[in-house]
């Protein structure tokens, strides 16, 4: 079976009716490592690829393992789009779009987002975000204890958690009103359920570092 018909039997709600897919064939990948992102590279470097347009939107495919228990991702091809990203994230777009599907998926931080690394996401307002929620600081006589505008997202879960990056550190927050999540801590000088730090993961790098190990087979 092709990696695009498991593709669309693990998730057969992602076409929609009237959607057409044109699916080319499956190749080996042959791009670039990617600088600084070594588990990232090792996962890419073992990846089929299988472009696809979904009514005239290019996409790709890209999938491991063995023949009866394929794993990958649905996402956009490489770009550069004109958007103020961290170096680490704008490398990732050198050999993909970011992420807006997966089948087979693994327990990582990725599951459960709706997009991952995407221009779309990384456009949301943080700012804009944070000010709808600004009553979870006043309600405990706190303030926001960070400048919105130096965040961009990297993720959007589909209950509207966001994954946060700081544009020139790439320092990683959590802003997850919606849940409660074990390897998460409230940051300093916020109340429980707002802006979290993640445990192990200092920033943007070591997120995509873990997640991408989380998809590899042994």
């Amino acid at each position: 079976m092709r990696d695009w018909d498991q593709f669309l039997e693990q998730t057969p709600w992602f076409l929609q009716p009237g959607d057409e897919a044109v699916v080319g064939a499956e190749q080996p990948w042959s791009r670039a490592a990617v600088e600084g992102l070594p588990q990232l590279t090792g996962l890419l470097s073992s990846a089929t690829v299988t472009a696809v347009s979904i009514s005239g939107t290019a996409y790709e495919l890209l999938a491991w393992g063995p023949p009866g228990d394929r794993r990958g991702w649905l996402g956009y091809p490489p770009l550069d789009a004109d958007v103020d990203v961290h170096p680490t994230h704008r490398s990732f777009w050198h050999v993909s779009g970011g992420l807006v599907e997966r089948f087979g998926e693994p327990a990582t931080w990725w599951m459960n987002q709706d997009e991952i690394l995407t221009p779309t996401v990384a456009q949301t307002s943080v700012a804009d975000v944070l000010a709808d929620y600004s009553w979870l600081w006043e309600d405990d006589g706190l303030t926001l204890p960070i400048q919105p505008n130096e965040y961009y997202a990297v993720a959007v879960e589909a209950n509207g958690n966001l994954t946060l990056a700081h544009r020139r550190t790439g320092e990683l927050l959590l802003f997850a009103p919606d849940h409660a999540f074990t390897g998460a801590t409230p940051l300093t000088g916020c109340p429980p359920y707002s802006l979290l730090t993640f445990d192990q993961l200092p920033d943007l790098a070591a997120w995509i570092e873990d997640c991408a190990a989380g998809w590899r087979y042994a």
